[in-house]
């Protein structure tokens, strides 16, 4: 299971990159929507949305990807006001109702309401996709490494020295143990990141980007953590079957789905005047 893993993510690895510097915008945007789309699609399934009911769901998907895309390609000034909401919709999802969910175990039942939060989860991470590609594919290559280094760490220390559990209830196989092994790693890879960026002859700025970067950590194991609880509540383990050896694509992207919306909203607050 490990080698299928590895090979797997190897092959993503080199088709990510290859897209992430070499497709145009469009294509880019193109392969964000596809994403979302997949996603929207396991969600369906992980809601029990009826066929009928997960067919309009993956539909007025694409109309509202098609829609966003449009209107930043047309309308610039809309642009930034439509993804300041968005990203302000995913910050207080994952800042208030995801912890509220997770504590108090919610069983959430209602079709329209898992169907609204798929969006909430989804929409966001695709528009953070472009929005952070488009300012600079490094500062997004960056961010998403952060989450990938946290994962692995805190997959192999887990497994290595893991005896705590972190949320029994909601995913047995993670401690508290992996957590600590991802911050470990992600301090690493923040410094490695600051001394590639210069940011060493500025040391009054690496307290904060440490603190950050523990900060996204937290989104990250608190993104993992809900996509577990709601698999539970489908009775599923995986989200799909997708991608061998990891299961569907929202297995793959759950932790960036709480973290990638938070580091477009950042970047936009740091331009403001």
């Amino acid at each position: 299971m490990l080698k299928q893993r590895v090979i797997t993510a190897t092959v993503l690895l080199v088709l990510f990159l290859s897209a992430l510097f070499l497709l145009p915008a469009m294509g880019w945007a193109a392969l964000a929507a596809l994403m979302v789309l997949q996603g929207v699609s396991e969600w369906s399934r992980l809601a029990k949305l009826p066929r009928a009911a997960a067919n309009a769901y993956w539909w007025l998907t694409l109309a509202i990807m098609g829609g966003i895309i449009w209107l930043d390609a047309s309308h610039p000034p809309a642009q930034a006001v439509l993804h300041f909401v968005i990203y302000a919709i995913s910050t207080l999802l994952w800042v208030i109702v995801v912890p509220a969910w997770l504590i108090a175990g919610w069983k959430v039942r209602q079709p329209l309401l898992m169907a609204l939060t798929g969006w909430a989860v989804l929409i966001p991470a695709g528009l953070a996709m472009m929005d952070l590609r488009a300012a600079n594919p490094w500062w997004l290559l960056a961010v998403m490494g952060l989450v990938w280094v946290a994962d692995i760490a805190a997959y192999f220390s887990g497994r290595k020295f893991g005896k705590n559990k972190l949320a029994p209830s909601i995913s047995p196989g993670k401690t508290w143990e992996g957590v600590a092994g991802a911050l470990l790693a992600v301090t690493a890879y923040a410094l490695l990141v600051a001394w590639a960026g210069g940011l060493f002859t500025a040391f009054h700025l690496l307290p904060g980007l440490l603190l950050a970067s523990w900060w996204w950590v937290g989104l990250a194991v608190l993104g993992d953590l809900f996509e577990s609880a709601v698999k539970r509540q489908a009775g599923v383990k995986d989200s799909g079957e997708l991608l061998p050896g990891h299961g569907g694509l929202l297995d793959r992207i759950d932790a960036l789905t709480s973290t990638l919306p938070l580091a477009a909203l950042a970047m936009m607050l740091q331009k403001l005047p």
